[in-house]
């Protein structure tokens, strides 16, 4: 199969992905499964998909780097678009819990700290939408990477506002906190250890240690739950499987997977070299 095949085939197969989680939802809040509060729930879920294609967007790029496969380059725009939409979603579906009335939804917009930087982080990622194209690619030249660099403050003000409106159960933005740190920890190291393994390895341990760090510190802040008793939650197996453990077990995921392909590609070489090549004629 060509290269330009696998990419539509790869474009068409995100597009339906990225339509999923609304269609389900849909038809969860048309057949009346999302009771007894359908609004409150498809809020939530719309801003937990958005966050969850923030980070797959940003995965993309470390993705092509260490599984040495360029179609997923081109997939980044239309995931990273995605996100925004369900970012929209998600702030059209609370306006709608309060009955469309914008004066009641701007004053909480400003007096409720966590819907302050969840709307910041929005109007960031709808300015990334819309400038995603060619065409403002080429208008901004240089300075539509500068622009483009908001999607990290975006992400991170995304999770903090996730974290705020978790309350007391903040596993998953935990989780969402770790994985972002992974990305970021990518994007600092060496580029020489990027795609080794032990780059890889050296960003598992980092990041799984970041989010014992991120949640033991939230939770002694804002609930004053004393630090050590979080870091002891992380090693009682009955526990299992805290945020820190979901991110160790996806970095290693991701290892195992790069060494897989990785001795795939080397297993095909070798029966190139061994059994194709001595059969094609030299003259």
């Amino acid at each position: 199969m060509s290269n330009q095949r696998i990419i539509s085939w790869l474009r068409l197969a995100t597009l339906v992905a990225l339509c999923l989680p609304a269609i389900h939802l849909a038809w969860r809040w048309y057949t009346g499964d999302l009771e007894p509060r359908p609004v409150t729930f498809v809020t939530h879920a719309t801003g937990d998909w958005a966050v969850a294609f923030l980070l797959v967007s940003l995965a993309l790029t470390p993705a092509r780097a260490i599984f040495d496969w360029s179609p997923l380059i081109h997939i980044r725009r239309r995931v990273g678009v995605a996100a925004a939409l369900y970012a929209v979603a998600h702030l059209l579906i609370y306006v709608l819990d309060q009955k469309w009335n914008l004066v009641v939804v701007a004053t909480e917009i400003v007096k409720r700290f966590y819907l302050t930087i969840g709307f910041v982080a929005l109007l960031a990622l709808v300015a990334l939408a819309v400038t995603s194209t060619n065409g403002w690619q080429k208008r901004l030249k240089r300075n539509w990477k500068r622009l483009h660099w908001l999607v990290y403050p975006a992400v991170a003000l995304a999770i903090l506002h996730f974290f705020i409106q978790s309350k007391v159960k903040i596993g998953e933005a935990a989780f969402a906190a770790g994985l972002f740190a992974w990305l970021m920890l990518w994007r600092i190291l060496p580029p020489t250890l990027r795609t080794r393994f032990i780059g890889l390895l050296l960003l598992a341990a980092g990041a799984t240690l970041t989010t014992v760090v991120f949640e033991a510190a939230w939770y002694g802040l804002v609930n004053k739950i004393d630090p050590m008793r979080v870091l002891a939650a992380n090693l009682d197996p009955d526990l299992v499987p805290r945020p820190a453990q979901k991110v160790l077990a996806v970095s290693l995921l991701a290892v195992v997977l790069v060494a897989l392909r990785r001795g795939l590609a080397a297993a095909s070489r070798l029966w190139t070299q061994r059994y194709i090549r001595p059969t094609i004629p030299t003259s």
